[in-house]
């Protein structure tokens, strides 16, 4: 597809292929978007991040007012700090789905269908995707940013989904696509009693192969589609959109066109009643804390260079002392080691939660996702206890703590995955 000059195609491991600018810098967009008491983000053709430091609370998540004074601004940047506009020179001309448009000050700045591109200061090498992330929260969670990814290479009637897994393809409506240990390549063995279970995705009389994707002819004028020569179903007990209950039967699988970076070999895998969680070398489910605050320019307030306010007052009424023993950091020895950009070893201030230099007395060395420190919980007694997921404002969708689920589809709430 067409790009603007300086922008590429950058692989990630949680994301996977991104939009990004000649340094490597994944591309983001903060489309605009209704929260309980008034909008915010980007509208089309406008960019509302500027450079004036906001002050005051915006006053839009109920029941909290607008007007109060945010915390820590001597040290809160300003939105075009955090997210540094795309910008275009003078003279840049429009191409494929990429225009441009003038901000306030006159500058001019990369759109992608529409809305203002921007850049995280978070990303600090090629294939870092730390400012936002594809995989959405619920209804009470603040706008995020989202990266800007290319199209994915699938027939219509197919989508990619990311989930802590992976990137899970589905189809069109969301449903769950599986492939089978009983075919053969190039063929379906699932008869007619298979097929009342297992509904093979049919092709429509138009459709070509291309790429890794083939036709099986199942009968005279009857093809199904296949990927890497295997043929694709959905499954008809899976009874909702995103689910991966058919890989519970034996020789069938989810299809993943990338799949998540497995943790560090430390960490192990606990079942709950509600899905999998991930938890320490003692079983104790492992939580992510995210946060983002009810100013106009919804700054994330959950890296350890952010304030740390909310965290402690969520988690310790505002002590360190008690935040620590509530939600410990979850350690990492002098030889602990990571195999993927996904998961990394930080050292932060027990006090403050802000980064610290390893050589400063104190300083904690822990483990983080996607940069961030995770946490265990002191309510949690045995294996599969995960009592503190949702633990925060709107049950942790704005401001708290989720249990790091690996599988959570045995439920049917709202029940996202990592912070």
């Amino acid at each position: 597809m067409p790009l603007p000059p300086g922008v590429r195609v950058q692989a990630t491991e949680l994301e996977g292929p991104v939009f990004a600018d000649a340094k490597g810098r994944t591309l983001y967009r903060w489309p605009l978007s209704q929260l309980r008491n008034g909008p915010t983000g980007d509208p089309p053709g406008k960019s509302e991040c500027n450079d004036v430091r906001t002050e005051v609370s915006a006053g839009l998540m109920s029941p909290y007012p607008g007007g109060l004074r945010l915390p820590d601004l001597e040290q809160r940047p300003t939105c075009t700090e955090l997210w540094p506009p795309l910008k275009a020179n003078e003279r840049a001309r429009p191409v494929g789905d990429w225009t441009i448009l003038k901000r306030k000050d006159g500058t001019l700045q990369w759109a992608y269908e529409g809305f203002a591109v921007y850049t995280s200061a978070l990303d600090r090498r090629p294939g870092d995707v730390l400012g936002g992330r594809s995989d959405k929260r619920g209804g009470d969670s603040p706008v995020m940013r989202e990266p800007i990814k290319p199209p994915p290479d699938v027939p219509p009637g197919f989508a990619v989904t990311t989930k802590s897994s992976g990137r899970l393809l589905v189809t069109a409506k969301g449903f769950s696509v599986y492939t089978s240990d009983h075919d053969a390549p190039g063929r379906s063995n699932c008869d007619a009693a298979c097929t009342e279970t297992w509904i093979p995705i049919l092709a429509p009389a138009l459709a070509s192969p291309h790429g890794e994707w083939s036709l099986v002819e199942r009968s005279a004028g009857v093809r199904q589609w296949a990927l890497r020569d295997r043929p694709l179903y959905t499954y008809r007990l899976d009874g909702d959109t995103n689910k991966l209950k058919g890989s519970d039967v034996p020789g069938w699988h989810n299809v993943y066109l990338q799949r998540a970076p497995a943790p560090p070999a430390v960490f192990t895998v606990q079942d709950t009643t509600i899905g999998q969680v991930l938890a320490d070398a003692q079983g104790r489910t492992i939580y992510t804390y995210f946060c983002g605050d009810d100013a106009i320019d919804q700054l994330g307030c959950d890296h350890p260079t952010q304030t740390q306010v909310y965290r402690l007052a969520i988690c310790g009424g505002g002590d360190p002392e008690r935040c620590l023993r509530a939600f410990p950091y979850v350690p990492a020895p002098e030889n602990a080691k990571s195999t993927s950009r996904a998961w990394s070893v930080i050292y932060v201030d027990p006090l403050t939660g802000r980064l610290a230099d390893r050589r400063r007395k104190g300083a904690l060395r822990v483990w983080a996702f996607r940069d961030r420190p995770v946490y265990t919980f002191a309510g949690d007694r045995r294996p599969g206890d995960a009592f503190a997921d949702g633990h925060g404002e709107f049950r942790g969708q704005r401001n708290g703590f989720k249990a790091f689920w690996l599988r959570d589809d045995f439920f049917n709430g709202d029940q996202p995955g990592p912070g």
